[in-house]
């Protein structure tokens, strides 16, 4: 007989408040991010095969989104749940980082994300008519940045450039090509796909879905954040729980 067990609601799932273990996880990403910047702006690219600098480039993209996954679980109050300064720090830092964006201004169009998601009110959500994922990332790119951002990124660039004498091959290819497409990344799978509308419209009322995918995949597509659906609804389990809290939602079947 296969018998059904019932799993509690997400928002029902508790966990134990690991409170150093997002701070440690931060702080692993942003050294890890920082020391791989270092060495690639100092190699000298004329040394790789185009397969080498693409995986060079994709790292370091990867790396980049770790940086934007772990200011959004500072949002979200979970890099260090036991001082708030601290959290709030780490989130500020790591969106510095990214890309000069203000952590300030980010977190309140998040906050707003989550409680109108997929609406005319949502800052992440496309114009209404434009649903085309090119579209929709403009309008996305569009609510996130500035010209005040754009013209500081250029200042550090020719600085960095002019005074350190790194090469702009290695600026572009590992410093401003990765931040782009990170941005790809993050959107691609932490909001096109998550909230595209499906047939026959949304559902439930978070107006967001899973697209489950192998743990280790989920991992390095965009640190789990195909776990949408978990997301929105335990908001406060930091990236690396997600899997477990889609598992803990799913039902189990047990013969006997």
């Amino acid at each position: 007989m296969i018998e059904q067990l019932e799993k509690p609601p997400t928002h029902q799932i508790k966990f134990t408040s690991e409170s150093t273990t997002g701070l440690v996880i931060a702080i692993v990403i942003i050294a890890i991010w920082a020391t791989s910047l270092v060495l690639l702006l100092s190699v000298d690219i004329s040394n790789f095969n185009i397969l080498t600098l693409w995986l060079a480039i994709l790292w370091q993209t990867f790396l980049y989104t770790g940086l934007f996954i772990t200011a959004h679980d500072a949002m979200h109050g979970v890099v260090y749940p036991r001082n708030s300064k601290i959290n709030h720090f780490i989130g500020s830092l790591s969106l510095l980082l990214y890309g000069c964006l203000s952590y300030n201004k980010l977190i309140k169009k998040h906050w707003i994300h989550h409680h109108r998601p997929a609406s005319e009110l949502d800052p992440d959500f496309h114009d209404g008519k434009h649903k085309n994922f090119f579209a929709w990332y403009l309008n996305f790119m569009k609510n996130y940045w500035s010209w005040r951002q754009i013209i500081a990124l250029m200042v550090i660039y020719n600085v960095v450039h002019y005074t350190l004498h790194i090469p702009e091959h290695n600026l572009n290819y590992f410093w401003a090509i990765p931040s782009l497409l990170s941005s790809v990344q993050l959107f691609y799978f932490g909001t096109f796909l998550p909230h595209q509308e499906p047939e026959g419209g949304y559902s439930d009322p978070h107006r967001a879905q899973t697209i489950s995918r192998p743990v280790w995949w989920s991992f390095i597509t965009c640190y789990h954040f195909g776990y949408h659906e978990e997301h929105h609804e335990s908001p406060h389990a930091p990236w690396w729980k997600l899997p477990e809290i889609y598992m803990l939602r799913q039902p189990t079947n047990n013969n006997s």
